[in-house]
């Protein structure tokens, strides 16, 4: 409901949000990917964070969203989060800190498994380049990693 209200403020007080696919990672078996978009509604709003688990390969539409953060940094200069398998059916998602948190799915039916997720804060990650995730992708030539 909290994601959905902001969502409809952001539509009405700056005419469009962009969504865009900042990072894919392949859980260790190889069945499943946890995949983060990061939003921008413009130059008064923060970055939004939204974290699908899809089938391996597959859109978004074919997995489930589970967690969703507002102004999440990974260090005092970088925006984001960082999405960690800690084994085939555990997802972490790692940041600083975050204005909002949501984690709306703590466990999702995926691919014949069970897999966890939880928000961890308090991580910072002293390698993340300065700025936006989708910034820093199109720096190093759009490549995802």
């Amino acid at each position: 409901m909290h994601r959905l209200l902001l969502t409809v403020l952001l539509l009405t007080a700056f005419g469009c949000t962009s969504q865009d696919e900042v990072a894919r990672v392949k859980s260790p078996d190889g069945k499943v990917d946890a995949v983060l978009f990061e939003t921008n509604g413009g130059a008064t709003t923060s970055f939004g964070y939204e974290v699908f688990i899809t089938p391996s390969g597959a859109g978004t539409w074919r997995g489930k969203e589970v967690a969703d953060l507002y102004g999440a940094i990974r260090s005092e200069n970088a925006y984001g989060v960082n999405l960690t398998w800690t084994s085939n059916d555990e997802l972490v998602i790692e940041f600083l800190k975050a204005r909002q948190q949501e984690l709306m799915k703590p466990t999702v039916d995926l691919m014949s498994k069970r897999i966890k997720v939880t928000l961890k804060a308090g991580i910072t990650d002293s390698k993340a380049p300065s700025g936006g995730m989708l910034y820093n992708l199109k720096q190093v030539g759009g490549v995802l990693k």
